[in-house]
């Protein structure tokens, strides 16, 4: 998944922002609450030229020896790195500077660095869950439940704006049913057809679908471009954000969310196709990773994190993505 360019908040340090060019960190970092510039930050000047090594003395008299690496004042101690990490110096995990080296992302992009997370094998162990604009990812269960309240509104809504179509369409297909029925009682096998519903029927569903979507998309899309919040993900306390920033969706953004999930109601007449990819759009967060992003996220380029305003504040020394 490529990453729009743009301010992000660093993953190893949440206190910075940085600026992602789509390959890697650059330039310097500015502070989270500070505003970003619009564009990348301005080139860092260059570093001052080393002074020159001193000339070793004419005579034959023998001068100083060097000081070995790891024993003159100031020097880091090595030893074994944090629990977890590998051994045999002071700065055993990726993401910190080596002594005299500028932190990653100071000038040349670092493959494998990301705005929301490291790429695998990259950390050593398991890699820390990404944190999108700091916040964490919601979990599936979440989702699942805000979907379901979601469902059960939309549908009482039809329950009454659509249920006279529906009692009207029932009552087109009442002589096939009561006939079928008749059928499964007498235990008849017989080969004739059984008879036709009536000639509103193919009218009066094209109507139900059209209304059962069109309030699906009053409900959803503008509440999700003002606060990227529908009342079910309100009440579980997640909510959907851009990628890029964090900020609300928009109604373009948003519209092209629901897009991918709603429009495929007008086609569960089609040998339940519409059916068939709203169940897939469902489950494909389960095997999305890291972001978890279901298809409609991918097509609006979003991500839905837990809500900031329900969520209780961490330990700012836990590591930033590391999940229990």
């Amino acid at each position: 998944m490529s990453i729009a360019p743009g301010w992000y908040v660093d993953p190893v340090d949440q206190g910075v922002r940085r600026y992602w060019d789509g390959e890697g960190w650059i330039g310097a970092p500015i502070p989270v609450d500070a505003t970003p510039p619009d564009g990348p930050p301005p080139a860092e000047p260059s570093a001052p030229a080393s002074p020159p090594a001193p000339s070793r003395p004419s005579s034959g008299a023998p001068g100083p020896e060097p000081a070995s690496p790891g024993t003159g004042p100031g020097t880091p101690p090595t030893g074994p790195g944090p629990v977890g990490g590998p051994t045999g110096g002071p700065y055993p995990y990726p993401g910190q500077a080596q002594p005299g080296q500028p932190h990653p992302g100071h000038g040349q992009p670092q493959p494998g660095y990301g705005p929301h997370g490291w790429t695998p094998g990259m950390w050593p162990g398991r890699p820390p869950e990404p944190r999108p604009h700091g916040l964490p990812l919601a979990g599936y269960g979440a989702r699942l439940v805000a979907r379901l309240i979601d469902f059960a509104i939309v549908f009482a809504l039809n329950a009454v704006v659509n249920g006279w179509f529906v009692w009207r369409l029932v009552r087109e297909f009442e002589p096939t049913f009561a006939e079928w029925w008749r059928r499964v009682q007498a235990r008849e096998v017989t080969d004739d057809p059984l008879p036709q519903p009536g000639q509103q029927a193919e009218g009066l569903l094209i109507v139900i679908l059209l209304i059962a979507a069109a309030l699906w998309l009053a409900y959803e899309v503008p509440a999700m471009a003002s606060g990227g919040q529908t009342l079910g993900k309100r009440l579980v306390g997640i909510r959907a954000v851009p990628l890029a920033a964090d900020e609300p969706l928009g109604f373009g953004r948003a519209l092209r969310r629901w897009n991918t999930l709603g429009l495929p109601t007008l086609l569960w007449p089609c040998f339940c196709l519409g059916f068939a990819l709203q169940l897939l759009d469902a489950l494909s967060p389960l095997f999305d990773h890291p972001m978890r992003q279901a298809l409609h996220d991918k097509r609006a380029q979003t991500v839905v994190v837990q809500d900031r305003t329900r969520t209780a504040p961490k330990d700012r020394s836990e590591p930033p993505g590391d999940t229990p």
